[in-house]
């Protein structure tokens, strides 16, 4: 997918786990968003590495979002997850993870999406897909 130049002032402001955890929106746009979260001791396990649930939650976020772009601020689009498949493949080398997530296909109440996370590195972390269901009325 090529990218278009982010425009921030279309990405909504932080929510609370957002904010708690400390990642931010990089890159949004139709059928697509980036995510990246800075690696700190307190989303560590005991190996000292990420905690598996660290990679669904940035995975879960990158891949609904993709789906919910609508190129307005004032209009917001919001979905629930239906369905996370995420598969472990690495370990990070770096000190940000990155998240990326694509709205692969779908239709008026559903889509689907893949979802990968890299370390600042380039090494590929963990894959995923998943099904989200939009929310009503929106």
């Amino acid at each position: 997918m090529t990218q278009t130049k982010f425009d921030p002032a279309l990405a909504e402001g932080s929510y609370p786990l957002m904010s708690h955890l400390g990642f931010s929106m990089e890159g949004w746009q139709e059928d697509f968003s980036h995510f990246e979260l800075p690696l700190e001791p307190f989303l560590m396990n005991r190996y000292g590495i990420p905690h598996g649930g660290v990679y669904a939650m940035l995975l879960d976020t990158v891949m609904g979002f993709s789906g919910c772009y609508t190129g307005s601020a004032e209009h917001k689009r919001m979905a629930m997850t239906l369905s996370l498949n995420v598969n472990y493949l690495s370990r990070p080398k770096g000190t940000i993870l990155i998240g990326e997530g694509r709205r692969t296909g779908g239709g008026r109440k559903t889509f689907f999406t893949e979802g990968t996370v890299i370390g600042e590195t380039g090494e590929k972390i963990a894959t995923a897909t998943g099904v989200f269901r939009y929310r009503s009325g929106d």
